[in-house]
């Protein structure tokens, strides 16, 4: 279960997916990415497994964007490895929550992600704009 072993580091465990979000918002306004280990660094993400409790963190955003109706807003976190791509795990929960039905890999990924961090950056970008 997400955030069930979040070490409470120096902001505490249960603010961290508000943290992230407000963090991707401001991203999503100047049309940007992030990589996992930067948004850990950037937002003081204590060890240990600070990856983890970024992915763990990204995942609530993903069930509450889905809630909402929202664009994922973790599209914007991309792996170093994966050349602009989110972590296998972006694409399970989306298959998860029924938003996507292909691969981790190969193009059906890449179009899926490319789509996701346009409506992201579109929609969440306006809304940090308010």
């Amino acid at each position: 279960m997400p955030g069930e072993s979040w070490p409470v580091g120096k902001h505490g465990m249960s603010s961290l997916p508000k943290r992230v979000r407000q963090h991707l918002k401001e991203l999503a306004r100047r049309r940007e990415t992030i990589i996992y280990r930067d948004l850990a660094k950037e937002l003081e993400v204590q060890p240990p497994n600070t990856i983890h409790q970024v992915a763990d963190a990204l995942e609530v955003l993903m069930r509450e964007d889905q809630a909402t109706g929202a664009p994922f807003l973790a599209a914007m976190v991309v792996s170093k490895v994966r050349n602009g791509l989110p972590a296998p795990a972006f694409f399970y929960v989306a298959r998860m929550l029924g938003r996507f039905k292909g691969s981790d890999t190969g193009s059906d990924s890449q179009t899926y992600h490319a789509g996701e961090l346009e409506s992201s950056w579109d929609y969440w970008g306006r809304l940090h704009n308010r």
